[in-house]
């Protein structure tokens, strides 16, 4: 099915609400799923509503909740997310840390306890917007690992997200990616839609590569992109967002239960921090200009740089609406009605 944009986002709002979130935190988490949907990241959209009302009945979701400074240092600033909706604290201490990075060029960020951050791109994008460069090192953990450490079979670790965003005269440069080969929900969509996953993305109980979404269910784990590439960088985002920022890193199995939390470390800093601003932005235009002036490979359209795949996808869904699959639906309508959304008011 296709369903609009607005339609889509009231709906989600309605959920939450119904949950007990009054209306403004409501609000910022169905946009922000939305958008992933938007922007192509369907694994992070709508798709995880019926977690989150899970979770939320379970008592674990604390949907009123905002994020508490704990430590204030000047440069460097901790916040506690105390479980609340990912969308809403972790925003809340980015968008503090980004104040403090105005004043003092640099800030370095802990944001622990956040119930799923969601789609890390959108608080790249929120610094961008105000001019600044950000990095961020997620760990996730909460529930069972899913990700098997370069060279081994046993699920180990979890998907791990980084991102790094670069602001432009345009449109921001946005590096955002899971450190497993794919993200666990985009295995969730690829089941639901009956597909398989692509190469290099999954292995089964016994460690040999697959491409069936069903093996992560039967024993199988989620790879590493890149082999031990990315095996290294989900240790450093496990180290530096957990260990560092956040207060347990996956060792730590008697946490290991049905939740998803997100603990995570940024950096924001102001692009005129070592006085060459206008040095900067035209060696970024002039790089951009060069990669994207590359003649395209056999089967290839053209070079794209981080964040312009998002980009068309968003101006293709806006346009044509957005691609839910039926089974994800079911469950998006079967977890409102679990939040206590009438099924009369379930859009169809």
């Amino acid at each position: 099915m296709l369903i609009d944009e607005g339609r889509l986002t009231a709906f989600s709002s309605r959920i939450f609400q119904s949950l007990g979130a009054p209306q403004g935190k409501a609000d910022i988490v169905a946009e922000h799923l939305v958008e992933a949907n938007l922007r192509g990241h369907d694994s992070h959209g709508v798709g995880m509503i019926p977690s989150y009302v899970y979770g939320a009945l379970r008592g674990h979701l604390k949907v009123n909740q905002d994020t508490e400074l704990v430590q204030d240092s000047g440069g460097v600033m901790l916040f506690d997310g105390h479980l609340g909706f990912g969308q809403v604290v972790g925003r809340q201490a980015t968008e503090q840390g980004i104040e403090r990075a105005k004043s003092h060029g640099m800030v370095c960020v802990g944001a622990r306890n956040n119930y799923h951050l969601g789609r890390i791109g959108a608080y790249g994008e929120i610094a961008a917007a105000e001019g600044l460069i950000s990095m961020h090192f997620v760990n996730v953990v909460g529930h069972a690992p899913f990700v098997s450490p370069w060279g081994g079979r046993d699920k180990k670790m979890q998907t791990n997200p980084f991102c790094c965003a670069i602001p432009t005269d345009g449109e921001p440069i946005v590096l955002d990616m899971a450190t497993s080969a794919i993200a666990l929900g985009k295995v969730r969509v690829a089941g639901m839609k009956g597909e398989p996953v692509p190469d290099g993305s999954l292995f089964d109980a016994e460690g040999i590569p697959t491409n069936d979404p069903g093996a992560l269910d039967d024993g199988g784990s989620l790879a590493p992109f890149g082999k031990h590439k990315g095996y290294g960088l989900a240790l450093i985002c496990e180290l530096l967002g957990g260990g560092l920022a956040g207060e347990w890193t996956m060792q730590d199995e008697s946490k290991q239960k049905d939740m998803i939390v997100n603990q995570m470390l940024m950096f924001f800093l102001d692009p005129d921090l070592f006085g060459g601003v206008e040095h900067f932005r035209r060696e970024v235009e002039g790089m951009s200009d060069w990669l994207r002036s590359t003649t395209p490979a056999a089967g290839m359209d053209k070079v794209r740089l981080p964040g312009d795949p998002e980009r068309e996808s968003m101006a293709e869904r806006r346009a044509n609406g957005i691609p839910i699959d039926e089974q994800s639906w079911a469950q998006i309508c079967d977890a409102s009605e679990k939040a206590g959304v009438p099924q009369a008011d379930i859009p169809v």
